[in-house]
Protein backbone atom coordinates (compact mmCIF):
# COMPACT_ATOMS: atom_id res chain seq x y z
CA UNK A 1 0.00 0.00 0.00
CA UNK A 2 1.41 3.23 -0.76
CA UNK A 3 1.01 7.15 0.71
CA UNK A 4 -1.99 8.14 -1.06
CA UNK A 5 0.33 11.66 -1.60
CA UNK A 6 1.32 9.39 -4.37
CA UNK A 7 -2.34 9.42 -5.73
CA UNK A 8 -3.12 12.40 -5.65
CA UNK A 9 -0.43 14.59 -5.91
CA UNK A 10 1.98 13.12 -8.52
CA UNK A 11 -0.30 10.79 -10.48
CA UNK A 12 -3.22 12.62 -10.59
CA UNK A 13 -0.98 16.20 -11.22
CA UNK A 14 0.26 14.04 -14.30
CA UNK A 15 -2.84 12.67 -15.35
CA UNK A 16 -4.37 15.88 -15.27
CA UNK A 17 -2.15 17.45 -17.95
CA UNK A 18 -2.47 14.23 -20.00
CA UNK A 19 -5.89 14.55 -20.04
CA UNK A 20 -5.90 18.25 -20.88
CA UNK A 21 -3.35 17.64 -24.20
CA UNK A 22 -5.98 14.72 -25.14
CA UNK A 23 -8.58 17.13 -25.50
CA UNK A 24 -6.46 19.31 -28.15
CA UNK A 25 -5.24 15.88 -30.02
CA UNK A 26 -8.81 15.17 -30.47
CA UNK A 27 -9.39 12.43 -28.10
CA UNK A 28 -12.54 11.94 -26.36
CA UNK A 29 -14.21 9.69 -24.15
CA UNK A 30 -18.07 9.82 -22.41
CA UNK A 31 -18.51 11.44 -19.26
CA UNK A 32 -18.85 8.83 -16.35
CA UNK A 33 -18.66 8.72 -12.60
CA UNK A 34 -15.27 8.91 -10.74
CA UNK A 35 -15.99 4.92 -9.69
CA UNK A 36 -15.76 3.97 -13.29
CA UNK A 37 -12.96 6.04 -14.32
CA UNK A 38 -10.58 3.32 -12.56
CA UNK A 39 -12.15 0.36 -14.77
CA UNK A 40 -12.45 2.16 -17.65
CA UNK A 41 -8.59 3.52 -17.03
CA UNK A 42 -7.87 -0.61 -16.46
CA UNK A 43 -9.83 -1.67 -19.61
CA UNK A 44 -7.75 0.46 -21.51
CA UNK A 45 -4.51 -0.26 -20.30
CA UNK A 46 -5.20 -4.06 -20.49
CA UNK A 47 -6.35 -2.94 -24.56
CA UNK A 48 -3.44 -1.35 -25.27
CA UNK A 49 -0.77 -4.28 -23.48
CA UNK A 50 -3.10 -6.38 -26.35
CA UNK A 51 -1.72 -4.09 -28.71
CA UNK A 52 -4.49 -1.51 -29.52
CA UNK A 53 -4.64 2.13 -29.61
CA UNK A 54 -0.67 1.96 -30.33
CA UNK A 55 -0.68 5.49 -31.71
CA UNK A 56 -2.73 6.46 -29.35
CA UNK A 57 -0.40 5.01 -26.47
CA UNK A 58 2.27 7.04 -28.19
CA UNK A 59 0.83 10.47 -28.45
CA UNK A 60 0.04 10.61 -24.99
CA UNK A 61 3.65 9.23 -23.76
CA UNK A 62 5.42 12.60 -25.05
CA UNK A 63 3.48 14.44 -22.95
CA UNK A 64 4.79 12.57 -19.82
CA UNK A 65 8.20 13.44 -18.08
CA UNK A 66 11.08 11.09 -18.46
CA UNK A 67 12.39 9.63 -15.75
CA UNK A 68 15.90 10.39 -15.42
CA UNK A 69 16.85 8.47 -12.08
CA UNK A 70 15.10 7.18 -8.83
CA UNK A 71 16.56 6.75 -4.97
CA UNK A 72 14.89 4.20 -2.53
CA UNK A 73 15.86 5.59 1.11
CA UNK A 74 14.75 3.89 4.39
CA UNK A 75 15.34 5.70 7.49
CA UNK A 76 14.89 4.69 11.11
CA UNK A 77 15.14 6.35 14.41
CA UNK A 78 17.49 6.19 17.45
CA UNK A 79 19.99 3.96 17.50
CA UNK A 80 20.48 3.56 21.64
CA UNK A 81 23.02 2.00 23.00
CA UNK A 82 21.72 1.55 26.87
CA UNK A 83 24.32 -1.11 29.14
CA UNK A 84 21.36 -4.04 28.20
CA UNK A 85 21.48 -2.97 24.56
CA UNK A 86 25.20 -3.63 24.67
CA UNK A 87 24.74 -6.87 26.92
CA UNK A 88 22.07 -8.04 24.53
CA UNK A 89 24.67 -8.38 21.85
CA UNK A 90 26.82 -10.16 23.61
CA UNK A 91 24.61 -12.71 24.18
CA UNK A 92 24.30 -13.43 20.35
CA UNK A 93 26.48 -15.59 17.78
CA UNK A 94 26.68 -12.45 15.45
CA UNK A 95 26.84 -9.45 17.84
CA UNK A 96 24.88 -6.27 16.74
CA UNK A 97 23.78 -7.95 13.76
CA UNK A 98 21.49 -10.44 15.40
CA UNK A 99 19.57 -7.52 17.40
CA UNK A 100 18.15 -5.61 13.56
CA UNK A 101 18.62 -9.03 11.99
CA UNK A 102 15.01 -9.06 10.46
CA UNK A 103 15.79 -5.25 9.14
CA UNK A 104 18.88 -5.79 7.45
CA UNK A 105 17.03 -6.94 4.19
CA UNK A 106 15.04 -3.36 3.95
CA UNK A 107 18.29 -1.76 4.31
CA UNK A 108 20.57 -3.64 2.20
CA UNK A 109 17.45 -3.38 -0.08
CA UNK A 110 17.52 0.39 -0.20
CA UNK A 111 20.12 2.87 -1.94
CA UNK A 112 20.95 4.84 0.89
CA UNK A 113 19.68 3.86 4.78
CA UNK A 114 19.53 6.71 7.29
CA UNK A 115 19.47 6.02 10.99
CA UNK A 116 20.02 8.55 14.33
CA UNK A 117 23.21 7.19 16.34
CA UNK A 118 22.81 8.90 19.68
CA UNK A 119 25.99 7.45 21.07
CA UNK A 120 29.68 8.21 20.90
CA UNK A 121 32.04 5.29 19.67
CA UNK A 122 34.95 6.24 21.80
CA UNK A 123 36.30 3.32 23.78
CA UNK A 124 39.88 5.30 23.78
CA UNK A 125 39.43 8.69 24.57
CA UNK A 126 36.03 7.93 26.90
CA UNK A 127 34.74 6.30 29.88
CA UNK A 128 32.72 2.96 30.21
CA UNK A 129 28.88 4.15 29.12
CA UNK A 130 26.76 4.00 31.91
CA UNK A 131 22.82 5.62 32.00
CA UNK A 132 22.41 8.36 30.17
CA UNK A 133 26.03 9.41 29.68
CA UNK A 134 26.45 6.79 26.65
CA UNK A 135 29.43 5.16 24.88
CA UNK A 136 29.44 1.97 22.79
CA UNK A 137 31.69 -0.74 21.92
CA UNK A 138 34.36 -0.50 19.11
CA UNK A 139 32.50 -2.93 17.12
CA UNK A 140 29.27 -0.82 16.34
CA UNK A 141 30.68 0.94 13.52
CA UNK A 142 31.13 -1.84 11.85
CA UNK A 143 28.22 -4.15 12.46
CA UNK A 144 26.33 -1.31 11.36
CA UNK A 145 27.99 -1.25 8.16
CA UNK A 146 27.87 -4.55 7.68
CA UNK A 147 24.03 -4.53 8.73
CA UNK A 148 23.49 -1.85 5.31
CA UNK A 149 23.12 1.34 7.11
CA UNK A 150 24.84 4.22 4.81
CA UNK A 151 24.34 7.95 6.84
CA UNK A 152 24.41 8.40 10.39
CA UNK A 153 23.55 11.72 11.88
CA UNK A 154 25.69 11.90 14.89
CA UNK A 155 24.66 15.49 15.91
CA UNK A 156 22.41 15.20 18.67
CA UNK A 157 21.92 15.54 23.10
CA UNK A 158 24.80 12.55 23.60
CA UNK A 159 27.12 13.66 20.96
CA UNK A 160 29.11 14.88 23.72
CA UNK A 161 28.66 12.47 26.29
CA UNK A 162 32.29 11.48 25.91
CA UNK A 163 33.68 14.95 25.55
CA UNK A 164 35.26 16.87 22.86
CA UNK A 165 37.63 14.20 22.59
CA UNK A 166 34.82 11.77 22.01
CA UNK A 167 33.15 13.01 19.12
CA UNK A 168 36.37 13.27 16.87
CA UNK A 169 37.07 9.48 18.00
CA UNK A 170 33.38 8.99 16.95
CA UNK A 171 33.70 10.31 13.32
CA UNK A 172 36.85 8.82 12.84
CA UNK A 173 35.49 5.50 14.19
CA UNK A 174 32.34 5.35 12.24
CA UNK A 175 33.81 7.08 8.81
CA UNK A 176 36.67 4.77 9.16
CA UNK A 177 34.07 1.87 8.05
CA UNK A 178 32.54 3.99 5.69
CA UNK A 179 29.90 5.42 7.37
CA UNK A 180 28.79 8.97 5.97
CA UNK A 181 28.32 11.55 9.25
CA UNK A 182 26.20 14.74 9.28
CA UNK A 183 26.54 17.23 12.24
CA UNK A 184 29.55 16.65 13.86
CA UNK A 185 33.01 16.82 12.97
CA UNK A 186 36.61 17.35 14.34
CA UNK A 187 35.83 21.29 13.45
CA UNK A 188 33.15 23.53 13.10
CA UNK A 189 33.43 23.45 8.96
CA UNK A 190 33.93 19.63 8.96
CA UNK A 191 30.26 19.64 11.42
CA UNK A 192 28.51 22.06 8.68
CA UNK A 193 29.71 20.17 5.62
CA UNK A 194 27.06 19.22 3.05
CA UNK A 195 27.68 15.28 2.50
CA UNK A 196 26.33 14.54 -0.93
CA UNK A 197 25.67 11.20 -2.31
CA UNK A 198 25.15 9.83 -6.14
CA UNK A 199 23.06 7.23 -6.71
CA UNK A 200 21.36 5.77 -9.54
CA UNK A 201 22.27 9.49 -11.57
CA UNK A 202 20.56 11.13 -8.91
CA UNK A 203 22.50 14.02 -6.21
CA UNK A 204 21.06 13.60 -2.75
CA UNK A 205 22.63 16.37 -0.06
CA UNK A 206 22.38 14.89 3.89
CA UNK A 207 22.59 18.16 6.43
CA UNK A 208 22.32 17.55 9.94
CA UNK A 209 21.56 19.25 13.02
CA UNK A 210 20.46 19.36 16.84
CA UNK A 211 18.48 21.64 18.57
CA UNK A 212 19.14 19.98 22.28
CA UNK A 213 22.21 19.75 23.93
CA UNK A 214 22.66 18.01 27.32
CA UNK A 215 26.27 19.07 27.47
CA UNK A 216 27.62 22.03 25.11
CA UNK A 217 31.29 21.96 24.18
CA UNK A 218 31.07 24.13 20.79
CA UNK A 219 33.48 26.72 22.60
CA UNK A 220 36.06 26.88 19.94
CA UNK A 221 35.66 26.72 15.89
CA UNK A 222 38.49 24.48 15.38
CA UNK A 223 38.19 22.05 18.10
CA UNK A 224 35.46 19.01 17.72
CA UNK A 225 31.92 20.78 17.29
CA UNK A 226 28.18 19.38 16.79
CA UNK A 227 26.16 21.43 14.61
CA UNK A 228 23.39 23.45 16.20
CA UNK A 229 19.83 24.09 14.65
CA UNK A 230 19.80 28.13 13.74
CA UNK A 231 16.88 28.63 11.07
CA UNK A 232 19.20 31.33 9.42
CA UNK A 233 22.11 29.15 8.95
CA UNK A 234 20.07 26.44 7.75
CA UNK A 235 18.14 27.96 5.11
CA UNK A 236 21.54 28.88 4.13
CA UNK A 237 22.73 25.43 3.76
CA UNK A 238 19.66 23.79 2.01
CA UNK A 239 20.04 26.61 -0.54
CA UNK A 240 23.61 26.22 -0.93
CA UNK A 241 23.31 22.05 -1.23
CA UNK A 242 20.56 22.79 -3.93
CA UNK A 243 23.47 24.36 -6.24
CA UNK A 244 25.35 21.10 -5.32
CA UNK A 245 22.51 18.48 -5.34
CA UNK A 246 19.05 17.40 -7.05
CA UNK A 247 17.61 17.17 -3.67
CA UNK A 248 18.10 17.99 -0.05
CA UNK A 249 17.25 15.75 2.71
CA UNK A 250 17.53 17.44 6.54
CA UNK A 251 18.00 15.73 9.77
CA UNK A 252 17.01 17.14 12.75
CA UNK A 253 17.07 16.28 16.51
CA UNK A 254 14.56 18.08 18.27
CA UNK A 255 11.28 18.17 19.91
CA UNK A 256 9.82 17.16 23.67
CA UNK A 257 10.80 13.54 24.92
CA UNK A 258 7.97 11.33 24.92
CA UNK A 259 5.49 13.49 23.30
CA UNK A 260 2.97 12.35 20.14
CA UNK A 261 3.25 15.71 19.08
CA UNK A 262 5.13 18.01 17.61
CA UNK A 263 5.45 21.22 19.23
CA UNK A 264 4.58 24.28 17.33
CA UNK A 265 8.69 25.49 16.98
CA UNK A 266 8.64 22.11 14.88
CA UNK A 267 5.88 22.34 13.15
CA UNK A 268 7.09 26.24 11.85
CA UNK A 269 10.61 24.80 11.67
CA UNK A 270 9.31 21.79 8.97
CA UNK A 271 7.66 24.18 7.04
CA UNK A 272 10.00 27.19 6.31
CA UNK A 273 12.75 24.13 5.86
CA UNK A 274 10.25 22.85 2.84
CA UNK A 275 9.37 26.48 1.76
CA UNK A 276 13.39 26.91 1.71
CA UNK A 277 13.89 23.90 -0.64
CA UNK A 278 14.48 21.03 1.72
CA UNK A 279 13.07 17.69 0.23
CA UNK A 280 12.62 15.77 3.26
CA UNK A 281 13.18 16.36 6.96
CA UNK A 282 13.53 13.72 9.51
CA UNK A 283 13.21 14.23 12.79
CA UNK A 284 14.00 12.39 16.18
CA UNK A 285 14.81 12.67 19.49
CA UNK A 286 11.21 12.30 21.48
CA UNK A 287 12.18 8.50 21.67
CA UNK A 288 8.25 7.98 20.48
CA UNK A 289 6.67 8.08 17.28
CA UNK A 290 5.29 11.52 15.86
CA UNK A 291 2.90 12.15 12.50
CA UNK A 292 4.60 12.24 9.04
CA UNK A 293 3.13 14.93 6.48
CA UNK A 294 3.27 16.59 3.08
CA UNK A 295 4.05 20.24 3.10
CA UNK A 296 2.97 22.10 -0.14
CA UNK A 297 4.62 25.54 -0.43
CA UNK A 298 5.39 27.98 -3.22
CA UNK A 299 8.78 29.21 -3.44
CA UNK A 300 10.07 32.84 -4.09
CA UNK A 301 10.07 32.16 -7.53
CA UNK A 302 6.54 31.08 -7.73
CA UNK A 303 7.49 27.40 -8.35
CA UNK A 304 5.05 24.59 -6.19
CA UNK A 305 7.70 22.60 -4.09
CA UNK A 306 6.28 19.35 -1.98
CA UNK A 307 8.18 18.20 1.12
CA UNK A 308 7.69 15.33 3.40
CA UNK A 309 8.13 15.46 6.90
CA UNK A 310 8.24 13.02 9.87
CA UNK A 311 8.66 14.82 12.87
CA UNK A 312 9.89 11.87 14.82
CA UNK A 313 11.42 8.52 13.63
CA UNK A 314 10.66 6.91 17.16
CA UNK A 315 12.98 4.44 18.53
CA UNK A 316 15.62 1.82 16.64
CA UNK A 317 16.76 -0.14 19.61
CA UNK A 318 16.64 1.04 23.06
CA UNK A 319 16.34 -0.73 26.78
CA UNK A 320 13.32 1.53 27.16
CA UNK A 321 9.80 0.27 28.14
CA UNK A 322 11.24 -3.12 28.85
CA UNK A 323 8.60 -4.04 31.79
CA UNK A 324 5.89 -3.21 29.64
CA UNK A 325 3.36 -6.01 29.16
CA UNK A 326 -0.19 -5.56 27.30
CA UNK A 327 -1.88 -7.43 29.30
CA UNK A 328 -0.95 -5.71 32.50
CA UNK A 329 -0.12 -1.96 31.01
CA UNK A 330 -2.24 0.53 29.08
CA UNK A 331 -0.64 0.80 25.65
CA UNK A 332 1.02 4.27 25.85
CA UNK A 333 3.31 2.11 27.97
CA UNK A 334 4.64 0.27 25.54
CA UNK A 335 5.15 3.57 22.86
CA UNK A 336 8.97 3.79 23.26
CA UNK A 337 9.48 0.45 21.71
CA UNK A 338 7.12 1.32 18.62
CA UNK A 339 9.04 2.49 15.16
CA UNK A 340 8.94 2.17 11.97
CA UNK A 341 11.17 2.16 9.01
CA UNK A 342 10.30 4.97 6.60
CA UNK A 343 10.76 4.41 3.02
CA UNK A 344 10.08 6.91 0.48
CA UNK A 345 11.64 7.25 -3.21
CA UNK A 346 12.78 10.05 -4.77
CA UNK A 347 12.77 10.69 -9.00
CA UNK A 348 14.67 12.91 -11.12
CA UNK A 349 12.46 13.78 -14.25
CA UNK A 350 12.72 15.55 -17.17
CA UNK A 351 9.33 17.44 -18.10
CA UNK A 352 8.56 17.58 -21.82
CA UNK A 353 9.34 21.48 -21.91
CA UNK A 354 12.85 19.95 -21.02
CA UNK A 355 13.14 21.00 -17.41
CA UNK A 356 14.14 18.78 -14.34
CA UNK A 357 12.37 18.30 -11.88
CA UNK A 358 12.39 16.12 -8.46
CA UNK A 359 8.99 14.28 -7.66
CA UNK A 360 8.85 12.64 -4.03
CA UNK A 361 6.99 9.35 -5.36
CA UNK A 362 5.96 6.35 -3.18
CA UNK A 363 6.15 6.98 0.87
CA UNK A 364 5.17 3.61 3.06
CA UNK A 365 6.32 2.45 6.78
CA UNK A 366 6.80 -0.56 7.98
CA UNK A 367 6.03 -0.80 11.69
CA UNK A 368 8.26 -2.43 13.59
CA UNK A 369 8.07 -3.36 17.52
CA UNK A 370 11.45 -4.20 19.91
CA UNK A 371 11.50 -7.34 21.72
CA UNK A 372 12.22 -7.45 25.35
CA UNK A 373 12.68 -10.33 27.59
CA UNK A 374 13.35 -8.16 30.49
CA UNK A 375 10.69 -9.69 33.08
CA UNK A 376 11.94 -13.34 31.97
CA UNK A 377 15.27 -12.58 32.52
CA UNK A 378 14.57 -10.72 35.54
CA UNK A 379 12.21 -13.61 36.81
CA UNK A 380 14.58 -16.46 36.56
CA UNK A 381 18.79 -16.09 35.96
CA UNK A 382 19.22 -18.60 33.86
CA UNK A 383 17.81 -16.80 30.85
CA UNK A 384 20.11 -14.13 29.16
CA UNK A 385 19.32 -10.77 27.98
CA UNK A 386 17.42 -10.47 24.60
CA UNK A 387 16.46 -7.63 22.77
CA UNK A 388 15.52 -7.41 19.54
CA UNK A 389 13.73 -5.63 16.73
CA UNK A 390 10.52 -7.43 15.06
CA UNK A 391 8.92 -7.06 12.07
CA UNK A 392 5.31 -6.67 12.94
CA UNK A 393 3.57 -7.60 9.84
CA UNK A 394 5.94 -10.87 9.41
CA UNK A 395 5.51 -11.71 12.98
CA UNK A 396 1.76 -11.62 12.89
CA UNK A 397 1.63 -13.74 10.16
CA UNK A 398 3.83 -16.45 11.53
CA UNK A 399 1.83 -16.48 14.95
CA UNK A 400 -1.57 -17.30 12.92
CA UNK A 401 0.02 -19.94 11.51
CA UNK A 402 1.28 -21.14 14.17
CA UNK A 403 -2.11 -20.65 16.37
CA UNK A 404 -3.80 -22.84 13.41
CA UNK A 405 -1.68 -25.61 13.83
CA UNK A 406 -1.52 -25.85 17.71
CA UNK A 407 -5.40 -25.87 17.75
CA UNK A 408 -5.47 -28.02 15.18
CA UNK A 409 -6.95 -31.26 16.79
CA UNK A 410 -5.13 -33.56 14.73
CA UNK A 411 -2.22 -31.40 14.03
CA UNK A 412 -1.55 -30.26 17.21
CA UNK A 413 -0.92 -33.11 19.69
CA UNK A 414 1.69 -33.90 17.16
CA UNK A 415 3.87 -30.85 17.97
CA UNK A 416 2.87 -30.49 21.55
CA UNK A 417 2.04 -33.70 22.90
CA UNK A 418 1.25 -32.69 26.36
CA UNK A 419 -1.77 -31.28 26.82
CA UNK A 420 -1.79 -28.82 29.80
CA UNK A 421 1.77 -27.56 28.03
CA UNK A 422 0.20 -27.58 24.51
CA UNK A 423 -3.11 -24.32 26.49
CA UNK A 424 -0.05 -22.35 27.24
CA UNK A 425 2.09 -21.98 24.46
CA UNK A 426 -1.38 -21.27 22.79
CA UNK A 427 -2.38 -18.64 25.59
CA UNK A 428 1.26 -17.18 25.19
CA UNK A 429 0.89 -17.09 21.65
CA UNK A 430 -2.24 -15.62 21.66
CA UNK A 431 -1.02 -12.47 23.87
CA UNK A 432 2.10 -12.51 21.96
CA UNK A 433 -0.74 -11.74 19.08
CA UNK A 434 -2.72 -9.18 20.45
CA UNK A 435 0.08 -7.29 21.64
CA UNK A 436 1.39 -7.09 18.26
CA UNK A 437 -2.24 -6.28 16.26
CA UNK A 438 -2.06 -3.19 19.54
CA UNK A 439 1.26 -1.95 18.59
CA UNK A 440 0.40 -2.02 14.88
CA UNK A 441 -2.91 0.20 15.63
CA UNK A 442 -0.89 2.34 17.68
CA UNK A 443 1.80 3.04 15.16
CA UNK A 444 -1.10 3.73 12.75
CA UNK A 445 -2.93 6.03 14.83
CA UNK A 446 0.24 8.47 15.43
CA UNK A 447 2.10 8.27 12.02
CA UNK A 448 -1.02 9.61 10.16
CA UNK A 449 -4.32 8.48 8.38
CA UNK A 450 -2.83 9.80 5.40
CA UNK A 451 0.02 6.86 5.16
CA UNK A 452 -0.09 3.28 5.46
CA UNK A 453 1.57 0.59 6.55
CA UNK A 454 3.11 -1.91 4.06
Amino acid sequence: MILNYKITRTVAALCASILASCATIGSSHSESTPTSDVTVAQSELRHEANGGHAAHRTSLSSHLPTVLGEVHIVAVGDVMMHVDVVQASKNQDNGFGDLWADVIPLFKNADIAFGNLETPVAPESGKKGQPFMFNAPENLPTAMKASGWTVLSTANNHAFDQGAKGVKETVDRLNAAQLITIGTGESKIAAEQTKVLEKNGVKIAFIGFTDIFNIDLDNKATAPWVRRLELDSALAAIKAARQQADAVIVSIHWGDEYHHEPNMRQRQIATALIHGGADVVLGHHPHVLQPAEVIDTIDEAGNRHTGLVIYSLGNFISNQDRMYRADLFPVAAGDSRDEIALQFTLSKVRQPNGSEDMILGEVVYEPLWVENNWNEAHASKDVKRNIHITRIRDAIEKTWQELDQLTDPIEGPKLIVDDKQRRSTILDKQEYLRTLLLRKGRIASIVGSAFEAR
